[in-house]
C-alpha cells in the first residue's frame, strides 16, 4: 500500500493532520538569494541605494552591481543587504554593461517608489528632515482632522440614538 491508500483510511481528523504535514508543503520564503535578485543596501558606503546580485561569492557575501543606480562592482556581505521582490534574469558573473541593460528592461527604477517599502523609507526620511515649525504644523493638521472626525461621530452617535428611540 501507498502512503496515499493509507492515508484515506485513517479518520477524518487524523487524514488532515497527515495531509498538512506530508503531502501539503509551502514555500515560507519568497525572497531566495540568487543570481539577478536586486537587493536594497542597507549599510555601508552606497546604502540606500539597489543594486543585482550578480554571484553568490560564499554562504556570507554576495558580487553585487548596480550601474543604473550608483552602485559600483563590489563584494558585499548579506548582513548589510536585504532582498526585495525584484528579479533580473542574469547569468553567472554578467559584466556591468549586460547587467546595466537587463535592469533597465526591467525598469526596477520606476517600479521600486510604487512599493510600500520605499514609500516607507521615503516617509521617514520626510521625517527626519522635518524642522520644529513643520512638527508644529503636522500637530495642528492632526488636531483639526481629529476634531472633524470626533463631530461627525458625534452626529453619527446621535442620528442612531434617535432612530433606536423611535423604534
Amino acid at each position: 500500500m501507498n502512503l496515499t491508500a493509507l492515508i484515506n483510511l485513517l479518520p477524518i481528523f487524523v487524514y488532515y493532520r497527515l495531509t498538512a504535514l506530508f503531502l501539503e508543503r509551502k514555500m515560507v520564503y519568497k525572497r531566495m538569494v540568487e543570481i539577478g535578485r536586486i537587493v536594497y543596501i542597507a549599510n555601508g558606503a552606497n546604502s540606500g541605494k539597489l543594486a543585482a546580485i550578480v554571484n553568490v561569492v560564499d554562504g556570507n557575501r554576495a558580487l553585487i552591481d548596480g550601474p543604473s543606480s550608483g552602485v559600483r562592482r563590489c563584494v558585499m556581505n548579506f548582513k548589510d543587504l536585504r532582498l526585495t521582490k525584484f528579479r533580473i534574469p542574469l547569468r553567472y558573473d554578467m559584466r556591468t554593461k549586460s547587467v546595466r541593460k537587463a535592469y533597465n528592461e526591467a525598469k526596477i527604477n520606476e517600479k521600486w517608489p510604487k512599493t510600500q517599502w520605499a514609500q516607507k523609507i521615503a516617509k521617514r526620511a520626510l521625517r527626519a528632515n522635518m524642522n520644529d515649525f513643520d512638527r508644529f504644523k503636522l500637530m495642528r493638521a492632526r488636531q483639526l482632522r481629529n476634531r472633524l472626525v470626533r463631530i461627525e461621530m458625534a452626529k453619527l452617535r446621535k442620528k442612531a440614538k434617535e432612530a433606536k428611540v423611535k423604534a
